[in-house]
């Protein structure tokens, strides 16, 4: 019998980490956007990519989806690996991806029903009448049921944001991403589709990462935020963004955190 014990555990211990960026740099050929980014980010969390305009909080979504690919370093599924995969591998991992981006990206010659329906007829062998079902349901999730037959062009700002977070829950990703998700919308359409990330990470227990440089709904949604900075290329702040604001040693990330209307930042990734 050992005389050595072990630690005593107290409390939970802290769940694997659902994504991990490891080492990344991004670059156009030799100039470099950021480099270095390390973090992980939690089952169920929602996480804020923040950053001045021009600091590449966009470029770093496209890199976690897998639309461009890193200069060095990975970013980790469970563990798995999203750049060194290949084949049906990495399109496994992708398909557990949700993506709704800035402008809702919507197909303006498709109904709202037509759009949703995109990815399921594009990825599965499902029966129409089945995907219209689904179609049905991830409308009323986002608070369009009734709305299938409507275009882009015939339904407000705040529809259309919720529409593109419909067709991105298409595939039931449990990972969903949101670029920018309320610019261009007044504050009170803003609260509500804040709110509406809130319900669905209530309701689907998925995993967000949250690109915005809006002070409400980073304070509204936000678990962890991550700051990338312009000047010296790479992330220089990472934690709840309510002590960031209060206790974080960079004036820069205080500064953006605390700005009036007229201040700091901008919708630009």
């Amino acid at each position: 019998m050992s005389s050595a014990s072990s630690p005593p555990v107290i409390g939970r211990a802290p769940p694997e980490p659902r994504i991990t960026v490891a080492g990344l740099t991004m670059a156009y050929g030799s100039f470099i956007i950021q480099k270095d980014l390390s973090f992980t980010i939690a089952p169920a969390e929602i996480f804020v990519i923040m950053g001045g305009s021009g600091s590449g909080k966009s470029t770093l979504l496209n890199h976690m989806v897998g639309l461009q690919a890193p200069a060095t370093g990975d970013v980790l599924y469970d563990g798995q690996s999203l750049w060194h995969a290949e084949g049906e591998a990495r399109d496994r991992l992708r398909r557990r991806l949700g993506v709704s981006y800035q402008a809702g990206a919507l197909w303006s010659s498709m109904t709202l029903a037509e759009n949703v329906a995109l990815p399921l007829e594009t990825f599965t062998d499902l029966p129409p009448r089945q995907i219209q079902e689904i179609v049905s349901l991830k409308l009323a999730l986002v608070g369009l049921a009734g709305f299938e037959e409507f275009y882009p062009s015939e339904i407000s700002g705040g529809m259309l944001k919720r529409a593109g977070v419909a067709r991105a829950m298409a595939l039931d990703p449990d990972i969903l991403f949101f670029d920018e998700p309320s610019a261009g919308l007044d504050p009170i359409t803003s609260r509500r589709l804040d709110d509406l990330i809130l319900d669905l990470r209530a309701s689907l227990g998925a995993t967000m990462v949250v690109v915005t440089h809006e002070l409400a709904s980073i304070f509204a949604i936000g678990d962890r935020a991550v700051f990338l900075d312009n000047e010296t290329r790479t992330m220089i702040a990472l934690g709840n963004p309510v002590k960031l604001r209060d206790e974080c040693p960079e004036a820069k990330v205080r500064a953006f955190l605390t700005r009036g209307e007229q201040g700091v930042g901008g919708s630009g990734g």
